[in-house]
């Protein structure tokens, strides 16, 4: 096939799920022998990355207009390229679906979360979110979603079937730790925090809670985010020398941390499955996180959760088990990962939803 992906700032991941997603599923596919381009707001020297093919279209460096522009751009070059299938990513691109559609492209949508519910948007960049899940239900060809409870929330909101398929993660430790090196970090001997430092992520929650625990373990805030300046000053705001800001780090180094951390705190409350949780988990990390319907879809038994008000507790209850205690739960939760979210298992789903939209087009064509 001539698989097309867009929506994303591209790859390599250098933002959110969805750029790990798009990496990981483009790699996969093309290894399999598909031809995978990716739609990239960033221009990089080489084209081709891991096998696929990385196109640059601009677009606006606007909280409200960064994903809207970049996709329309890839909309109108798409119906140039002879794609078989697309994928676009976002519900909020759900309105850019139907022109391809109507050229005989046809087009899964990955729906995400309920993006309507960020704090970061404006009252028209959530009726715009609104507008978006009701186009969601007839623009594409087919919806996926990446969480049960989002699933459930299109068939009982919209009366809409979605094809459920989750986020991958790869499972067990990085070796190396250049990155706790460069950091002064000891293995085991710090908590981890990793998101983009929005509100709906609750990264001033965590940092809050965590300056209420006498400990002398660090806490690593790892993350940023182009459009919540006033937000992240916010989180930084602490006297506390336990605490690091490093920024956002990818790759190895956010693997590294990941493996290596005492436990990783989960905190995000918007949104459907979050890779985060699923890589923190798969490399075999003691996870706490928030509860939420989501967040216990992909962690419950094998992670521990906590409410809002009762993250400090939650902290001092883990620094306090015995190793054997952390062992049984850092064994569940890479466990649950091989079971449930693998990324071959999830690129399998994808080539076959892909695959029979493709059939579907070219049975179309024979018809005709």
């Amino acid at each position: 096939m001539r698989v097309a992906i867009v929506g994303t700032r591209g790859v390599p991941a250098r933002y959110g799920g969805f750029e790990t997603f798009a990496e990981q599923l483009s790699a996969r596919l093309a290894a399999r022998g598909h031809r995978v381009f990716v739609y990239c707001r960033q221009r990089y020297p080489e084209t081709i990355y891991r096998g696929v093919r990385r196109i640059y279209l601009p677009t606006i460096r606007h909280k409200y207009f960064d994903t809207i522009v970049h996709t329309l751009l890839a909309t109108f070059d798409l119906l140039f390229r002879r794609a078989d299938v697309a994928l676009y990513c976002n519900a909020a691109n759900a309105v850019f679906t139907l022109l391809p559609r109507l050229t005989g492209i046809p087009v899964a949508l990955n729906v995400d979360g309920l993006e309507r519910k960020r704090k970061k948007w404006n009252r028209i960049g959530r009726a715009w979110y609104r507008i978006s899940e009701r186009l969601s239900t007839f623009s594409p060809t087919a919806v996926v979603s990446d969480a049960e409870q989002i699933q459930r929330y299109y068939r009982r909101r919209y009366g809409k079937e979605t094809s459920f398929i989750p986020y991958g993660a790869e499972t067990g430790k990085v070796g190396t730790m250049k990155t706790l090196h460069r950091l002064g970090l000891q293995p085991g001997r710090y908590f981890l925090y990793v998101s983009r430092l929005e509100p709906e992520n609750n990264a001033l929650l965590v940092r809050q809670a965590f300056e209420r625990v006498e400990t002398e373990m660090k806490l690593a805030i790892v993350g940023d985010a182009p459009y919540a300046a006033s937000y992240i000053q916010q989180v930084r705001d602490t006297q506390d020398p336990r605490i690091l800001f490093p920024g956002a780090i990818y790759g190895t180094g956010y693997h590294e941390l990941l493996s290596h951390c005492f436990a990783y705190i989960h905190a995000t409350e918007v949104g459907g499955t979050h890779p985060a949780l699923i890589e923190a988990m798969g490399r075999e990390a003691l996870v706490l996180y928030l509860d939420t319907e989501e967040n216990a879809e992909v962690a419950s038994g094998a992670a521990l959760p906590f409410q809002r008000d009762a993250l400090a507790e939650r902290i001092r209850e883990v620094l306090a088990m015995d190793e054997e205690q952390r062992r049984q739960w850092r064994r569940r939760a890479v466990e649950r990962v091989k079971q449930r979210y693998s990324w071959e298992a999830v690129t399998d789903a994808y080539q076959r939803l892909l695959e029979g939209l493709a059939q579907g087009r070219k049975g179309r064509r024979e018809d005709g």
